[in-house]
């Protein structure tokens, strides 16, 4: 089911929860999301084949999945767009990723299908017109992927922050934001610790963040942080949180006895 995340009449922010059809519960639950602006759509992480079904039969009730503008994808990670080949058969949308996953994307797809439509972002980012609006590429490098990308919505003041913000609950969790900042703490850290790179970078991506006017910080993965002060309160954990490789020791790098 969708969950409204924005809605003024003209522009609508959509968020899908609970696509990942997993009765073993071996899959990491993830959040797949719709922009619509005046009659123009992009999804953002679409996902891979356990959503790509429940997405486009839930897509049809917001927006026609064969107009489809672009899918913005933050990285090139099977859970991010290993459906990529079936909305290129679907739509003749484009897909925009890192200019350093660019020439991944084809190991995706059949022969011929993506020729011509992919864009290639640069490292700095880019904008993107969606109807009247504009969604902005923020650079997010190293928060996993070497070549990663968040997408800000002005309007909305949403930043779809893909694993930044992430966290390991239940899809029957992850549609209602963080209430105790201090409590979801524990369903976040772990993650954090091994897959953001170092504290450096954490602290270059907060800088950067708090230049910005936004009001909702909206993962791909788990809860997300609604309103300025859980948003400040995201920001102030994650800037002091030793990750990475500040983690590794020699312990780490060991061979098997």
């Amino acid at each position: 089911m969708a969950i409204e995340l924005f809605n003024n009449g003209k522009h609508l922010c959509l968020m899908f929860d609970d696509l990942v059809d997993d009765e073993a519960g071996i899959a990491v639950q993830a959040n797949q999301f719709l922009i619509v602006d005046n009659g123009h759509g992009a999804l953002i992480d679409p996902g891979g084949n356990m959503t790509y079904n429940g997405l486009l039969m839930e897509m049809h009730n917001y927006f026609p999945p064969k107009k489809l503008e672009y899918i913005l994808a933050s990285h090139a990670d099977p859970d991010i767009i290993a459906s990529i080949n079936k909305w290129m058969i679907h739509a003749d949308c484009k897909v925009a990723i890192s200019k350093l996953w660019a020439r991944f994307v084809p190991h995706f797809c059949s022969v011929g299908n993506i020729d011509g439509r992919i864009i290639s972002i640069p490292d700095e980012g880019m904008k993107f017109t969606l109807g009247e609006s504009i969604i902005k590429a923020v650079p997010a490098h190293f928060m996993h992927s070497e070549g990663n990308f968040q997408f800000y919505d002005p309007i909305s003041k949403i930043l779809f922050s893909g694993d930044m913000g992430a966290s390991i609950v239940s899809h029957t969790e992850a549609d209602t934001p963080v209430q105790d900042f201090n409590a979801h703490i524990k369903y976040m850290e772990g993650f954090h610790r091994r897959y953001m790179i170092s504290n450096k970078i954490c602290r270059y991506w907060v800088n950067m963040v708090r230049q910005m006017d936004v009001e909702w910080i909206v993962p791909q993965h788990g809860k997300s942080f609604k309103g300025k002060k859980m948003v400040n309160q995201f920001l102030d954990w994650i800037e002091v949180l030793p990750c990475g490789v500040e983690n590794m020791t020699q312990e780490h790098y060991r061979v098997p006895s």
